[in-house]
């Protein structure tokens, strides 16, 4: 049996005295796409940086295909999993090519510098998310969304199995939202990779995701598969505010009441 990229058991996470996630237990497999979902404050970043071994659970264990997290060496787990945070900063001038190769770092020795192959990733990286030719900008001479892109670019670069993505398209234009969720969704089918992605647009979470998990401001957590998950009671309960399902343009669609 093929371990999940991802399995959270009986995890509880606490921020000063309150629960946040309590007792959940799930697992994300190659080739799922789940979205996590829940108001301001539920818990969404604080699940991906446990995740991603920056803080620990209170209770419970997450193990990274098949191996407690506590367990992988930095490097080691850096080749299983990659991370797009949520907030950006750049404190000193780069190259949009030196940020993107970046993500191939953790295949290289601690002695080795990049070469023709990093290189040729991180162009090819640049070219998905529709930067071909800023390979040489400064990053601090770019826009939020122009950053935005080059981080996804920089995490498609680190070709690991496992995506975990905070709120990625929350700087990008309409367009640019619907193309890299789309490749997001291309990678799960026809690679084999797991997502993970914390998204406040209901609607492009109906769209892309398989999976769903719904966090809820008492610390309980709805998972599964995103018709399960996704339904009207549920999302109205979680973000205090009563939500409408309806089809147009042969899509589902959820909205404000």
């Amino acid at each position: 049996m093929i371990a999940p990229l991802l399995e959270a058991q009986n995890l509880s996470l606490r921020v000063g005295g309150r629960t946040l996630v309590g007792d959940l237990s799930f697992r994300l497999g190659a080739g799922e796409v789940w979205c996590m979902l829940g108001p301001n404050g539920a818990g969404k970043s604080t699940f991906l940086h446990t995740a991603v071994g920056l803080r620990e659970p209170q209770d419970g264990a997450l193990r990274l295909a098949g191996r407690a997290l506590v367990d992988w060496p930095a490097a080691e787990a850096a080749q299983q999993r990659g991370f797009l945070p949520q907030t950006l900063h750049d404190a000193f001038s780069a190259s949009v090519l030196e940020t993107v190769m970046l993500g191939r770092h953790p295949y290289l020795s601690r002695w080795q510098w990049e070469g023709e192959r990093e290189r040729e990733t991180a162009l090819a990286a640049l070219r998905v998310v529709d930067l071909a030719g800023f390979e040489r900008r400064d990053v601090l001479t770019l826009s939020g969304g122009e950053r935005q892109r080059v981080a996804l670019a920089a995490l498609l670069a680190q070709d690991a199995p496992l995506l975990l993505l905070d709120e990625p398209v929350s700087h990008l234009d309409l367009h640019h939202q619907l193309m890299v969720m789309e490749h997001l969704v291309k990678l799960a089918s026809a690679c084999a990779k797991g997502v993970l992605f914390t998204v406040h647009d209901l609607n492009l979470a109906a769209r892309f995701a398989s999976h769903a998990l719904l966090l809820t401001p008492q610390g309980t957590v709805r998972h599964g598969p995103i018709a399960e998950v996704m339904i009207e009671d549920g999302l109205s309960a979680a973000f205090g505010h009563r939500v409408a399902r309806i089809e147009a343009a042969g899509r589902i669609l959820f909205v404000p009441h």
